[in-house]
């Protein structure tokens, strides 16, 4: 399962916008993922002042911390975004997520309403 930059940011914050099945899934999970591109998002977020980082500065490792497991962002993921030719306009890092998912064969926990009305089987909403 890979978790989607609101959804480890759930999980990390232990928010209660992440659902209770949500939880359930990442708990039952062999492997949680959290990707290259979620801290890189996080990192351009705070850098406009709109995230905070962990007291420390240390993302990859609050994450670690947390039994999360990094996903890198490949060549392999790059070309996967083709996959989505009608999501070419949609928010680069969410198509960034969906291609590593894709390209893994785990499961996406997303909030995202675009992803989400994909019908994928394997993206499932973070809030449930």
């Amino acid at each position: 399962m890979l978790l989607d930059t609101n959804a480890a940011l759930w999980l990390y914050h232990d928010s209660d916008r992440l659902g209770v099945d949500s939880r359930r899934r990442i708990a039952d999970a062999d492997r949680v993922y959290f990707s290259a591109v979620t801290v890189l998002e996080i990192t351009i977020k705070h850098m406009l002042g709109r995230l905070a980082l962990p007291a420390d500065g240390d993302l990859t490792g609050a994450f670690e911390r947390s039994g999360l497991v990094e996903l890198p962002f490949s060549a392999r993921h790059a070309e996967a975004l083709t996959s989505f030719p009608a999501l070419a306009h949609h928010d680069p890092f969410d198509r960034m997520l969906l291609a590593q998912a894709r390209t893994e064969s785990v499961d996406l926990l997303t909030s995202d309403a675009t992803l989400l009305a994909l019908d994928e089987r394997w993206v499932r909403d973070a809030r449930r």
